[in-house]
């Protein structure tokens, strides 16, 4: 199902790619998870270090932008085995939650975490109301991204982005996260087949402005919400953090051959290319 006439939206729009990154769901104590995908609250945890929030303060503004995902390249699960507190001096080894240290032997833990290896996401970060006042915000948004108070990260600290992550900013972000190319070689082998990519939003996808060649009767399409996620932030705050569940949805469109721009400098042109010609010169849009 498809709005016949979808209302173009003014957001922005991200690329997140990297070496390694990971948006942690479900981490407890020295499990450390990944999602397959970049999750609302990492997301927005970025984009408050790029504004230079601290923890503590409000972040209302932020989650009230609408998140959808495209799915560029899935990347490969990785875990890692990591040592916390060995070789220390007792008084700096990991602390107890009785507040204590832990003695001898015990002072070194084993802890898990997962990444994603070599993914790639195009990321619409959108309000479905534009007036004068969000239009404002996104301008202080996209500076913000462009030149950050506090490094960005995609998810973790230890995996940084590979490049700037701020594509560009438009008045039909939407009708640009379909279109822009994308940083993976096809799956299909001939010029005239297309290949499913997955799109991920935190509300029902009926809202893309959809080509109809691109629509897929095989697969979901995205008007009923696929699961839940605890990963809309209410505070950051060290002592106070809180989440609370959202839908989550999904859908799949069928891109074309010649939107696969493949890997490396080959993928960057034609990105570059897209962002000069099309993105900067539709009516309304901004870099």
């Amino acid at each position: 199902m498809t709005s016949p006439h979808p209302v173009p939206e003014p957001g922005l729009l991200l690329r997140l790619a990297g070496p390694m990154q990971s948006w942690g769901l479900h981490s407890h104590f020295n499990e450390r998870d990944t999602a397959s995908f970049p999750t609302r609250s990492g997301v927005i945890g970025m984009l408050a270090s790029a504004l230079g929030r601290h923890r503590g303060q409000p972040i209302d503004d932020l989650t009230a932008l609408q998140l959808t995902v495209r799915t560029d390249r899935p990347g490969v699960l990785l875990r890692d085995l990591h040592t916390v507190g060995g070789g220390l001096l007792a008084k700096a080894t990991v602390t107890t939650a009785e507040g204590k240290k832990r003695p001898g032997d015990t002072g070194t833990l084993l802890t898990h975490r997962h990444y994603l290896a070599d993914a790639a996401f195009t990321i619409a970060l959108t309000t479905h109301q534009p007036t004068t006042e969000t239009h404002s915000l996104l301008d202080r948004y996209a500076n913000a991204l462009r030149n950050p108070r506090w490094p960005l990260h995609l998810g973790r600290r230890s995996c940084p982005p590979e490049g700037p992550v701020l594509l560009g900013q438009s008045d039909d972000a939407l009708h640009h996260l379909i279109h822009l190319p994308l940083a993976a070689q096809p799956t299909r082998h001939r010029e005239t087949e297309r290949t499913p990519v997955e799109f991920l939003a935190d509300r029902p996808l009926t809202f893309l402005p959809v080509p109809a060649p691109t629509v897929s009767e095989t697969h979901d399409d995205g008007t009923h919400a696929s699961g839940e996620l605890n990963d809309q932030p209410l505070s950051y705050h060290p002592n106070q953090r809180a989440y609370r569940a959202r839908p989550l949805y999904r859908r799949t469109l069928l891109l074309p051959y010649a939107q696969f721009a493949g890997f490396g400098a080959q993928q960057l042109t034609a990105l570059s290319s897209y962002l000069d010609t099309r993105l900067h010169t539709t009516e309304g849009s901004r870099r």
